[in-house]
C-alpha cells in the first residue's frame, strides 16, 4: 500500500492499551514516522463516571497513559511513581470511594478533565487536548460525547456501577445482564464514523468484548459503519486456550450466554457477509484446532501468537493484525 495507511482500532482496557501500543509499533517499523494521522483509536467510554465531583474515564486514561509511556505497567492502570496523598485525604472524610484509588496525579488529569467540561468542551474536544500534552503518534476518539456509563444489573435486581461491580466486588456479585442507560439516543463522537468510512483497515482490540467492545459498537450508527466500511474488518481474540488472558471478561460472557471460547466471541461478534462485524478472526496457537470451526461462521481464521507480555510481543501481533487486513 503506497501512502500513510489509516488505521483505526476500537479498544478499550489494558488488552487495548497493549495492542494499540503494538500497532503504533508495527506502522514505525513499516517507516510510517507520523503514527498520528495512520493510527485513530475509538476508545470505550462505558467505565466512565463521577467520583468525589470529577469525571473518571478509566479506558480513555489508560490508553492515553500507555502511548504516553507514563502509565504504571505494575498495577495496570493509572500513572507510574504515583502517590496517593489526596485519595488518602478523601477518604478521612469520607468522600469518595475507599476501594477505588486515585492517585494525584490521576487526580490531576481528572480535575483538568473535569474543568474543560465544566466550560463547555465536549468529551471529544476535552480529549483532543488531553492528547497536546504528549507525542501519542495516534489520534484518539471517545466512542460517543454522550454519558453512556455501563450498569450492571445483578441477579436480584440490584443495580451497580461497572466499576463497584468490577473493582469492589471484582466481579464475584452473579450479573444478570449489562446496559448502557442512554445509549440508544446516544451519537458517535465526532469523526467516528467517518474514521470507520475511509480506513485502509479497522483493528478489533482483544479487548473485553462485553463490556468495552460492546459499548462501542452498541453506540447506534458505529455498527452500520462497520458493516458498511469497504475496509477490512480484523478482530484479535481476547480468549487464549480458552481463559480469558486478563481481567473477568468469562463472568461477563457467562452473562450473556456466551462461551468463554475464541469460536464463541468470533460468533458474538459474527461475520460481516451474515450480518456481524468480522471478515478475519486471529485466533492464538493453542486454539488452532478451532480455526475451521471460525471459517465455519463465515470469518477467515489466522493462527498467530497472541499473548503480549512484552513490547516485542506487542508489536508482533499488532503487524500480524495489519497483514491480516493486507495493510
Amino acid at each position: 500500500m503506497s501512502g500513510t495507511p489509516r488505521i483505526v482500532v476500537l479498544a478499550g482496557g489494558v488488552g487495548g492499551s497493549r495492542f494499540v501500543l503494538g500497532v503504533r509499533a508495527a506502522l514505525r517499523a513499516r517507516g510510517i514516522d507520523d503514527t498520528a494521522a495512520a493510527l485513530t483509536v475509538v476508545v470505550n467510554t462505558g467505565d466512565d463516571l463521577w467520583l468525589s465531583g470529577v469525571r473518571l474515564q478509566p479506558d480513555v486514561d489508560s490508553i492515553t497513559y500507555a502511548l504516553a509511556g507514563v502509565n504504571d505497567t505494575e498495577r495496570g492502570w493509572g500513572r507510574q511513581g504515583d502517590t496517593e496523598r489526596v485519595n488518602h485525604e478523601l477518604q478521612e472524610w469520607g468522600a469518595g470511594w475507599p476501594w477505588f484509588t486515585l492517585g494525584d496525579l490521576d487526580l490531576g488529569t481528572h480535575l483538568a478533565r473535569t474543568g474543560w467540561l465544566r466550560d463547555g468542551l465536549t468529551p471529544t474536544q476535552v480529549l483532543e487536548r488531553m492528547s497536546h500534552r504528549w507525542d501519542l503518534g495516534a489520534r484518539l476518539l471517545p466512542m460517543t460525547d454522550a454519558e453512556v456509563d455501563t450498569v450492571v444489573v445483578l441477579e436480584d435486581g440490584a443495580r451497580l456501577h461497572f466499576q463497584e461491580w468490577w473493582t469492589r466486588h471484582r466481579a464475584t456479585l452473579a450479573p444478570a445482564r449489562f446496559e448502557n442507560p442512554g445509549v440508544e439516543a446516544a451519537s458517535p463522537a465526532p469523526g467516528v464514523v467517518e474514521a470507520i468510512a475511509d480506513a485502509d483497515a479497522v483493528l478489533l482490540a482483544p479487548s473485553n468484548p462485553v463490556v468495552s467492545i460492546g459499548p462501542i459498537v452498541s453506540v447506534p450508527g458505529v455498527r452500520d459503519a462497520l458493516r458498511s466500511t469497504s475496509a477490512p474488518v480484523v478482530g484479535v481474540s481476547p480468549i487464549v486456550g480458552g481463559k480469558v488472558v486478563r481481567g473477568m471478561a468469562d463472568v461477563c460472557l457467562t452473562a450473556i450466554g456466551v462461551d468463554t471460547s475464541a469460536v464463541a466471541v468470533a460468533g458474538l461478534y459474527g461475520a460481516r457477509e451474515r450480518g456481524g462485524l468480522l471478515d478475519t478472526w486471529l485466533l492464538a496457537e493453542e486454539d488452532e484446532a478451532a480455526a475451521a470451526e471460525v471459517a465455519g461462521l463465515g470469518i477467515r481464521s489466522l493462527v498467530r501468537p497472541l499473548w503480549m507480555t512484552d513490547a516485542a510481543r506487542q508489536a508482533a501481533l499488532g503487524a500480524a493484525a495489519l497483514d491480516a487486513a493486507e495493510v
